[in-house]
């Protein structure tokens, strides 16, 4: 990464938040709710040219920036169900989890809206700059561990800009750091964090739902669990076999497949648009049991 003048972070809040009022850096325009991008391996481009400022990929499905989770003690249905909270592709487009909206209370834990939106050049070269800068990416490493705190969820940070790629691991980031070398850098990832995990500044910019063109299922064996509400198998085309079981026998064993807005919509659950973390017990012809996750699948991602 190369050295620059640092952004200040009230600079990048103006440049985007001001889409909102005034439109002052440009507008975030919000594509049509059912313009969802397919993946296309095709799309794949090497930063182009005429990019001015920090060069960075323009495909549809290519990853400029995202803030992730990982890990963490959670239920592993709650794992399969996760979605990254904020991923910048090279288009301009946007898609965040709308962190401020009321967690699910029903029977069944549906996942929070998935929204969308479009930056400008100008926007995403304000984002980046401070990424990469008061965000502390262009001078991290790719791994902070903390130890005494193992059960916690890890920060992941990936980045394409600038001619470089990486992608920055911080376990427990946003609890104190301990003193030390790191914690500068640690405060500045938190500061990132922060400004990605509600990019959306408490539903105050102008966004649309979005729309997933296809969504992974997620079968887990749930032989011997007893008092939850059990459904029938909801699908007469598909069966659990068609779900593949990982290669790797050292992993968790669930199988996923690759299912439709129509299948999901068989479900018959308000919000499943959104993912389904766990809740749903679905139990087979000949008496199997299986919990079942379903998770909306991003531009960049294809199972």
């Amino acid at each position: 990464m190369s050295n620059r003048t640092l952004l200040p972070a009230a600079l990048l809040l103006v440049a985007i938040g001001a889409a909102a009022c005034s439109g002052a850096a440009g507008p975030i325009s919000s594509p049509a709710a059912t313009a969802a991008v397919t993946p296309d391996a095709s799309s794949a481009a090497s930063p182009s040219p005429s990019v001015q400022g920090l060069a960075h990929p323009t495909g549809a499905d290519q990853i400029v920036l995202r803030y992730d989770s990982a890990g963490g003690f959670v239920p592993p249905e709650f794992l399969a169900a996760r979605v990254p909270y904020f991923t910048l592709y090279g288009d301009g487009r946007i898609v965040f989890v709308q962190t401020s909206a009321a967690p699910s209370t029903g029977d069944i834990s549906v996942g929070q809206p998935l929204r969308t939106a479009r930056l400008s050049e100008e926007q995403i070269q304000s984002l980046l700059e401070f990424a990469l800068d008061d965000g502390g990416l262009a001078i991290a490493r790719e791994t902070y561990n903390t130890p005494m705190i193992a059960d916690a969820p890890t920060a992941v940070f990936t980045i394409n800009a600038d001619n470089d790629s990486k992608t920055v691991s911080a376990m427990g980031l946003g609890h104190d750091p301990a003193p030390g070398p790191d914690a500068a850098v640690l405060e500045r990832l938190a500061t990132l964090a922060d400004r990605l995990y509600d990019f959306d500044q408490g539903g105050s910019l102008a966004s649309d739902p979005y729309v997933a063109t296809a969504y992974r299922g997620v079968l887990t064996d749930a032989s011997g669990v007893a008092g939850v509400p059990v459904r029938a198998w909801p699908w007469p085309h598909l069966e659990p076999s068609d779900f593949t079981l990982p290669k790797d026998p050292n992993v968790l064993q669930q199988a996923t497949h690759t299912l439709t807005p129509d299948d999901v919509a068989a479900l018959k659950v308000d919000g499943s648009q959104n993912g389904i973390a766990a809740g749903i017990w679905v139990r087979t012809d000949d008496g199997k049991l299986y919990s079942l996750v379903i998770r909306p699948l991003l531009p960049d991602e294809r199972a």
